[in-house]
Parts: C-alpha cells; sequence; structure tokens
C-alpha cells in the first residue's frame, strides 16, 4: 500500500471528512481490521483565509508548497491539497515535488464525463467559481461550466469563509443554497459540483434532484485507488 500525504486544515472540518472517508474505502477494499497508510501536513487556515482574501497567491504557494515538500521526505506517494481553491495553484505545488499531485478538478471532471453530462453548475468559492482554473480543467473534458450570479456567488462565498469555516452549518442556509441549485437547474445544469469541501456537509445528493459531484469523495476515491494499485 502506497502512503497518501494531506494538505490539511483548509478547513480541519471537511480534512476530518478526507481522513475518515480513505480509511472507510481501505477498509471496505481490503478488509478486516486494515487502515490507510497517511501523513499529514495541517496548515492554519486565518492565515490561508487572510492570503487568499489579498490574492496572495505566491505566498500561499510558498505555504503548500512547503508542506508538499515536508510531506514528500517523510515518505508521502502522492499528494492531496484538501481543498478546492488552493487548487489555484497546483501547478506550482507539483512542480517542487517529484511524486505526483492528485488534482482535485481533474478527477471531477472524470467523474462528470462518467455520467455523460455536458452542462454543470459549479458552487464553491468566489475564486473557485469565477476563476478559470477549475473551469478550464472541465473544459478539457467538453464539460460546459455555469456558476450563480455575483449576488449569489458572494453569498455562498460568504457562508464558506465566515460559517462553514466555523464549523456552523445554518439550516437557513442550506435552503438559500437549495434555491441557487434549482435556478442553476432551470439554467440547463444537468448535474451540480459542490466544489468547496464544505459544502458537502451541508448539501446531500438526497437534497437535489439532478446528480450532484460530491468533490470530498471524489478526491478521497481517487487517492485510494492510487494508494492500492
Amino acid at each position: 500500500m502506497k502512503t497518501i500525504g494531506l494538505i490539511g486544515g483548509i478547513t480541519w472540518l471537511s480534512t476530518i471528512d478526507y481522513y475518515r472517508l480513505i480509511n472507510q474505502m481501505i477498509n471496505e477494499k481490503i478488509g478486516g481490521v486494515s487502515s490507510a497508510k497517511i501523513l499529514m501536513s495541517s496548515v492554519e487556515f486565518g492565515e490561508i483565509k487572510r492570503l487568499t482574501e489579498s490574492n496572495d497567491w505566491d505566498g500561499l504557494a510558498a505555504i503548500i508548497s512547503d508542506a508538499a515538500q515536508k510531506l514528500e521526505t517523510a515518505g508521502a506517494d502522492c499528494i492531496l491539497i484538501c481543498a478546492n481553491t488552493m487548487h489555484k495553484i497546483a501547478d506550482k505545488i507539483q512542480s517542487v515535488i517529484k511524486i505526483p499531485l492528485i488534482h482535485i478538478a481533474e478527477e471531477t471532471a472524470k467523474a462528470v464525463t462518467q455520467l455523460q453530462l455536458q452542462k454543470v453548475a459549479l458552487l464553491g468559492t468566489k475564486y473557485t467559481m469565477q476563476l478559470d482554473f477549475y473551469k478550464n480543467k472541465l473544459a478539457e473534458k467538453n464539460i460546459e461550466s455555469i456558476i450563480p450570479d455575483t449576488e449569489d456567488a458572494d453569498y455562498i462565498n460568504d457562508a464558506i469563509y465566515n460559517e462553514m469555516g466555523k464549523g456552523i452549518f445554518l439550516p437557513e442556509r442550506k435552503k438559500v443554497f437549495l434555491r441557487i441549485i434549482n435556478e442553476l437547474i432551470t439554467q440547463g445544469a444537468k448535474g451540480i459540483i459542490l466544489g468547496c469541501t464544505e459544502i458537502p456537509i451541508l448539501i446531500k445528493q438526497n437534497d437535489v434532484a439532478v446528480p450532484v459531484f460530491d468533490t470530498t469523495a471524489i478526491h478521497t476515491k481517487a487517492a485510494v485507488e492510487f494508494a492500492l494499485k
């Protein structure tokens, strides 16, 4: 079994799900009391949030690169950044390590392709929704992505950074998220990408009439497949 390197803390809430899901899937595949071989470097989210909001991607790359290099040195065979937004700098991180970085958007695009969907909605931080790094990975698979309007995008972004990051998941927020999702479905979205690893804590498949792509689950599944191949 290969060792999975996790860069977590972005946020710690979703990092818990990464650890849990990877171990559950390893155990389901191997049986007995088997668990995953995992190394983790957990960053300080307050600093990550501050640098992100000031668009200091070089500063973010320095932090994430340092974590990735330390995991590689410690014996990790692959790297997962346990967040969608930080994949804005994925190429920079890959350039400083020799082991593969499993890209969350690439794996999500594969999952959408498996269902043969050509148009999906993308939810996440405003950086994930509005910058090109995620949409381009979808476009490479001929997948069209649509996003909420500016007001709704700001609402989602605020909820992620100021509530979900603190472990606050309010019923009234869920109602607004579902209203936004249903509006995107009326605009032609055949699937919904939950492109923030906190959103799957709030929104589940049984809440939505079209396929939901839980990026945390997709990312961890790819890591398990890598570890056991």
